[in-house]
């Protein structure tokens, strides 16, 4: 793996983009409600430019503007994640028309997208969706089922939807589809989760889609799928590292100043070791994140396992630095409206959605499998070595039967065994062995 380094450029933008969701942002945030749509929140990034950046930009650009948002404010990374999410099959795989009628929208914040991918019975399993598209005899279909945890339902105002065109076909019977919300048949509910995010349920009671609905082949929506998440599976490492360093720099702020045992926690080498390790860890899952996200960008087919790795590491890290963050703050921490409070209900769904952990430790070991030599054949052939001899040319076997040599005398009529030192299998002078895991009885 190469070494890696921002430019002073992109370190500079960093901070800008850190400063903007501090100063624009985070007042928008704080004033929507948790688990819904925060329009004027998509809006601003709409005016900003950061969604059109999205489509703008490759993987590792995507990664540093995630990460950037998370420290400052995770809902405002949470909505242009979601809005990227959504609407980047329609830049990838839309038509002209799709595009013409929807990305401008979309990236000025003024319509919402979702994507709808999970399903009640189809989480990690993605391949196992059964959401049902019944041809309606005109060249068209009707959709019908659930989908469920989708980003920004029931609110948004499109939704990339997958459906189940060729029944028994797993992957190869997937079509993508371009669903507007006012669709007939088309509803939902939001749901109440551990997080605020904005996600909810889709229910289809026949809602009706054509050809000109189509992202991408008919029973290729698996490809559009895979295509999304190859693309955003770095960059939900970005955001864990993200909220990483923000519980990372809350830490060192707090045991630095805190008063304690006659100094402040910095002090003490337990407090400040975890610190160390929490810093560690930190950057080497943003190296990690940075180095997959630069293979994207430059077309490496090793793509799925550095994104599986950069997902894997760079979550967990963000769980194990937020829980010590919150250990060292103490009950501080747990107060409704701190930092590390809100951090500690954030930092656990990335581990879950876009694949969860033991799914990327699935694709690693896959891909790592997949690329061990084939095993040889055995030679054949004039330069094969030569085998055994067997036959009449055979080297003798042993002797067994009557006319094998006798063994050596064992049980009562056997000679005794040299005796050997107080290690050995017998002492002469203690008497029989006595294996080392039982005690010898006492008097």
């Amino acid at each position: 793996m190469p070494a890696f380094s921002l430019d002073p450029a992109q370190i500079t933008w960093c901070a800008q983009l850190s400063a903007l969701a501090a100063e624009r942002l985070k007042p928008l945030a704080d004033q929507g409600e948790p688990g819904r749509v925060n329009r004027p929140l998509v809006a601003a990034l709409g005016e900003l430019g950061l969604l059109a950046r999205l489509f703008e930009a490759g993987a590792l650009d995507l990664c540093l503007l995630r990460e950037s948002l998370a420290r400052t404010c995770t809902e405002a990374e949470t909505a242009l994640a979601l809005q990227g999410l959504g609407t980047h099959p329609v830049a990838a795989f839309g038509t002209p028309a799709q595009r013409a009628r929807w990305l401008p929208e979309a990236t000025a914040g003024r319509a919402v997208a979702a994507f709808a991918l999970s399903e009640p019975d189809a989480g990690s399993d993605a391949a196992a969706l059964a959401l049902d598209a019944v041809p309606d005899g005109r060249g068209g279909w009707r959709l019908h089922g659930e989908k469920r945890w989708i980003s920004n339902a029931p609110e948004a105002d499109f939704a990339t939807v997958f459906a189940r065109t060729t029944r028994g076909a797993g992957a190869r019977g997937v079509t993508a589809f371009l669903v507007p919300a006012d669709r007939p048949g088309l509803g939902g509910e939001a749901l109440d989760m551990l997080a605020p995010h904005a996600l909810g349920t889709l229910t289809f009671d026949g809602v009706p889609v054509g050809p000109e609905d189509l992202l991408g082949a008919p029973d290729r929506g698996f490809r559009v799928a895979m295509n999304t998440l190859n693309l955003f599976r770095p960059s939900v490492g970005a955001f864990a590292v993200g909220m990483a360093q923000a519980a990372l720099d809350a830490a060192l702020a707090h045991t630095a100043a805190r008063p304690a045992f006659g100094g402040v926690l910095a002090d003490l080498q337990a407090v400040s070791h975890r610190v160390a390790e929490m810093a560690t860890r930190t950057e080497a899952a943003r190296l990690l994140v940075y180095a997959a996200a630069v293979a994207y960008d430059e077309g490496d087919p090793d793509v799925p396992r550095r994104s599986a790795m950069a997902k894997l590491l760079a979550t967990e890290t963000a769980q194990y630095v937020v829980d010590a963050a919150v250990q060292l703050h103490g009950a501080l921490a747990l107060q409704r409206g701190h930092l590390l409070e809100h951090l500690y209900r954030e930092v656990r769904a990335p581990r879950i959605y876009e694949g969860a952990t033991e799914v990327q430790r699935t694709i690693i070991a896959k891909e790592l499998y997949a690329k061990l030599p084939p095993e040889k054949e055995p030679a054949s052939g004039p330069d094969a070595p030569p085998r055994p001899a067997s036959g009449p040319d055979a080297p003798p076997r042993p002797a067994s039967g009557p006319d094998a040599p006798p063994r050596p005398a064992s049980g009562p009529d056997a000679p005794p065994r040299p005796a050997s030192g107080p290690h050995g299998r017998h002492d002469a002078a203690r008497g029989p062995y006595v294996p080392h895991h039982q005690e010898e009885p006492t008097a």
